[in-house]
C-alpha cells in the first residue's frame, strides 16, 4: 500500500514537471548610443517649473492634485495594496472561535418522558497550510509585484498628466498670440480700407486698391471667430485636465516669452530602462505573471494541511462539566483527476507570461522610439523657428519699406498689400513654431521620464520562478 501511494506521488510529481515552462525572457537589443546628442543638465522631477511661469507652475500642480485619470489610478494604487495585504495574511495561521448554544424539548427514548435541554460549545480552531511547494509564496510575491505595477502606473500617468497640462497651456497661449496678432492685423487692414476709400473719394486712389483692402480686411476678420473657437475649445480641454467643471483658465507669460530650456542630459539607451515608469510597470508585470504561473504549477503538487482545535462542552443533561475537547490532525490533499483542468490553468499562465514578455519588449523599443524622434522633432523645429525669424524680421523691413514708398507715391498699393501679407503670414508662422518647438520640448521631457528614477531595479524582467519540481 505504501508503494503505491509513493508511486501515485511520484507520478503526481512528474504530470507537474511535465507542464510545458513559459519562453525565457527575450533579450531587447539596445543600441549603444542615441543617433542624436543631447545636453549635459540632469532632467529635474519638476522640470516644468524651468519654464520659468509661475501660472503654468500652479496648473500643473492642480492638476497632479484633482485630475481624475490620477485619481484613479490612485484608487487602484490603494486596491493593489489591500489585496496584497490579504495575499501576505494567508501565509499565517488561520484561527476562528466560534460560541454555540441550543435550548431543545426532547423525547426521552427510556421513559418516554419529554424534557428541556439547554447545551453550549466554545471552541478555538486553528489551520495552516504548509507551503511544501512555495505555492503561497508565489501568490504573495505575484500580489507584491502587482501593487509595483500599479505604482509605477500611477507614476506614469502622473508623468502623462503634466506633459499634457503643460502641452495643453502652451497651445492656449499660442492660441491667444495668434488671435491677438489677427485682431491687431484686421485693425490696421480696417484703417487701410477707411484711408483708401478716402483717397477713392479724392481720386488719389483707384476702386481696385479699396477693393483690394477690404478684401483683406474682410479675410482677416473671417480668421477670428475660428481662432476664438478653437481657444474655448482649448480652454474647455485644460478644464478636464484640471478637474474644473467651470471657471477661466489663468494666464500667465506671453508666448515668445515662454524662453525653451537647455536640452537635458538623455545618457545612453540602456539607462533609459531605469527612468521612465511604463518600463518599469511592464517589467513589474512580467514578475507578477511569472510568480502566477509558478503558483499555478504547485497547484498540480499534493498539499499538506493542519488543524487543531480546543474547547469546552456544557450540557444541561450530563451531570459533570463542562467538559474540555480538542482535537489535532493534518490531511494531504491530492488532486488525482480533474479533467486536465489544472494543467489547463498552468498553461494559461504560461501564456500570460510570455504576454508580458512582449509587451515589456514592445514598450522599450518604442520608448527608444519615443526618444529618437522627439529629440529629432525638437532640433528640427528649432532649426526652422531660427529661419522663420530671419525670415519675419526680412519681411518686416520689407513691409516697412514699401509702406513707405507706397505713402511716397514711389510704389503702388499692392506691393504694400503683398508686403503686408507675406509679413503677416510669417508672424502667425512664428508664433505656431514657437509653440510646436516648445511642445516638443515637453515631449522630449516626457520620453525621457520626467526625472522618474526606479531605485535598485533590474535591468530588465527577471525571472522569479522556482526550479522545477
Amino acid at each position: 500500500m505504501r508503494v503505491r501511494l509513493a508511486c501515485a506521488g511520484l507520478a503526481l510529481i512528474l504530470q507537474a514537471c511535465a507542464t510545458p515552462a513559459p519562453a525565457p525572457a527575450p533579450s531587447v537589443q539596445l543600441p549603444a548610443a542615441w543617433q542624436v546628442e543631447g545636453g549635459r543638465l540632469a532632467v529635474a522631477s519638476q522640470w516644468w517649473r524651468g519654464f520659468h511661469d509661475p501660472t503654468l507652475d500652479a496648473l500643473v500642480d492642480e492638476a497632479l492634485k484633482n485630475n481624475f485619470d490620477l485619481r484613479l489610478a490612485t484608487a487602484r494604487l490603494q486596491e493593489a495594496r489591500a489585496m496584497t495585504a490579504a495575499q501576505r495574511g494567508s501565509e499565517l495561521p488561520q484561527v476562528v472561535l466560534t460560541d454555540g448554544a441550543n435550548r431543545s424539548r426532547q423525547v426521552s427514548s427510556v421513559s418516554l418522558h419529554p424534557y428541556l435541554s439547554h447545551n453550549n460549545e466554545v471552541d478555538v480552531r486553528a489551520s495552516y497550510e504548509v507551503d511544501l511547494w512555495g505555492r503561497v509564496h508565489d501568490l504573495t510575491a505575484a500580489a507584491e509585484r502587482s501593487e509595483d505595477a500599479m505604482r509605477q502606473a500611477r507614476d506614469a500617468v502622473a508623468l502623462s498628466v503634466a506633459a499634457s497640462v503643460a502641452s495643453g497651456y502652451v497651445t492656449l497661449r499660442a492660441l491667444d498670440a495668434q488671435l491677438d496678432l489677427a485682431r491687431r492685423t484686421a485693425e490696421s487692414r480696417e484703417r487701410s480700407w477707411t484711408l483708401n476709400s478716402q483717397r477713392q473719394r479724392m481720386g488719389y486712389a483707384s476702386a481696385l486698391e479699396t477693393a483690394q483692402s477690404e478684401a483683406e480686411w474682410r479675410a482677416t476678420t473671417q480668421s477670428i471667430p475660428q481662432l476664438e473657437l478653437a481657444r474655448k475649445r482649448q480652454e474647455q480641454v485644460l478644464r478636464v485636465m484640471l478637474g474644473r467643471t467651470e471657471g477661466s483658465i489663468e494666464r500667465g507669460l506671453p508666448l515668445l516669452e515662454v524662453s525653451l530650456q537647455p536640452l537635458p542630459d538623455i545618457g545612453i539607451p540602456s539607462e533609459l530602462l531605469r527612468r521612465r515608469p511604463d518600463i518599469a510597470q511592464a517589467e513589474s508585470q512580467v514578475a507578477a505573471a511569472d510568480a502566477q504561473w509558478a503558483a499555478a504549477r504547485a497547484r498540480l503538487l499534493p498539499s499538506l494541511n493542519l488543524a487543531a482545535s480546543y474547547g469546552q462542552v456544557s450540557s444541561s443533561i450530563l451531570r459533570q462539566g463542562p467538559f474540555s475537547i480538542w482535537s489535532v490532525g493534518g490531511s494531504i490533499l491530492a488532486p488525482l483527476f480533474n479533467g486536465g483542468q489544472l494543467r489547463a490553468l498552468a498553461s494559461a499562465s504560461s501564456a500570460r507570461r510570455d504576454e508580458a514578455l512582449l509587451t515589456y519588449q514592445k514598450v522599450v523599443l518604442t520608448s527608444l522610439s519615443e526618444v529618437e524622434t522627439q529629440l529629432t522633432v525638437l532640433s528640427k523645429s528649432q532649426e526652422q523657428l531660427a529661419q522663420a525669424e530671419l525670415q519675419g524680421a526680412a519681411l518686416e523691413r520689407s513691409y516697412k519699406i514699401a509702406s513707405r514708398r507706397y505713402a511716397e507715391g514711389y510704389a503702388s498699393y499692392l506691393d504694400q498689400l503683398l508686403a503686408e501679407r507675406s509679413l503677416f503670414a510669417v508672424q502667425q508662422s512664428i508664433l505656431q513654431l514657437h509653440a510646436e518647438t516648445l511642445v516638443a520640448e515637453i515631449s522630449v521631457y516626457r520620453a525621457l521620464g520626467g526625472g522618474w528614477s526606479q531605485d535598485a531595479a533590474p535591468s530588465g524582467p527577471e525571472s522569479t520562478r522556482r526550479a522545477s519540481p
